[in-house]
C-alpha cells in the first residue's frame, strides 16, 4: 500500500499561499507572492529535490494544477520538469474532464485517492491547501511535510484554517531539518485524535 504525503511551503504563521512568485495566486487580495525565494539556500533545494525524485505520482488540486500545468512543460530539460512532465499526473476536481498536461487524469472526488495508494508507492500533493484539507479530513493522508519558512505575513490560506475534520494529533515521522537560511523541514503523521482536557493548574 502506498503512501499520501502532503508537502507544502508554510510561513511561522502558516501562509501557504503563493510562495513561488509575485502573481502565483493573488486571490482573496493577496500581496505577499513570491516570499519563499529569500530563504532558498543550497540544502533547502536539495531536500525539496530529494522528495521530487522519491514520488512516483504527482496529486493537485485544481488552482495548482493549472499554475503546474501553464509552467512545467515549458521548462525543457531541468531535473524537475522532466520528472513532473513524466511522471502520472492526477487533479481532483469536479468540472475538469479533459486536463491539458499530458498523462493527466481527472478524479471528481477525493474518495477516489484510496484506490492510487493501491497503483503507487508514494504519491504527492505539492500546495493544493483546499485539497489537503479535504484529504485530511477523510483520514487519506500518511505524511505532513513542512517546509516551514521564517517569515509571518499576516494574511492569506493557510492549511488548517476553517474544517479541515475532527481535532487530529501529529507525530514527528523524522528528526527535524534545518537549513542555513533559517527554513527547516517537519515531517509528521497523523497520530490519532488531538488529546484535550489537561488541566495545568492541579
Amino acid at each position: 500500500m502506498g503512501t499520501v504525503s502532503v508537502d507544502l511551503f508554510v510561513t511561522l504563521d502558516g501562509v501557504y499561499q503563493g510562495p513561488g512568485g509575485p502573481d502565483e495566486d493573488e486571490s482573496g487580495g493577496f500581496e505577499h507572492g513570491g516570499w519563499q525565494g529569500a530563504y532558498l539556500d543550497e540544502a533547502n533545494g536539495e531536500a525539496i529535490g530529494e522528495g521530487i525524485e522519491r514520488m512516483d505520482a504527482l496529486l493537485l488540486g485544481r488552482r495548482t494544477y493549472e499554475i503546474f500545468a501553464s509552467f512545467w512543460p515549458h521548462r525543457g530539460e531541468e531535473p524537475i520538469a522532466v520528472k513532473f512532465n513524466a511522471m502520472p499526473k492526477f487533479v481532483v476536481s469536479r468540472t475538469l474532464d479533459a486536463p491539458g498536461w499530458a498523462g493527466t487524469t481527472a478524479l471528481s472526488d477525493v474518495a477516489e485517492v484510496g484506490a492510487l495508494k493501491e497503483r503507487f508507492d508514494d504519491i504527492h500533493v505539492v500546495g493544493s491547501g483546499d485539497l489537503a484539507r479535504s484529504l485530511l479530513a477523510a483520514g487519506l493522508v500518511d505524511r505532513l511535510n513542512l517546509y516551514l519558512y521564517p517569515v509571518a505575513l499576516g494574511s492569506g490560506k493557510r492549511l488548517f484554517d476553517g474544517d479541515f475534520g475532527v481535532p487530529a494529533a501529529f507525530a514527528l515521522a523524522q528528526p527535524p531539518r534545518a537549513f542555513p537560511s533559517g527554513a527547516t523541514l517537519l515531517v509528521y503523521a497523523p497520530a490519532g485524535p488531538a488529546v484535550t482536557g489537561f488541566d495545568m493548574s492541579k
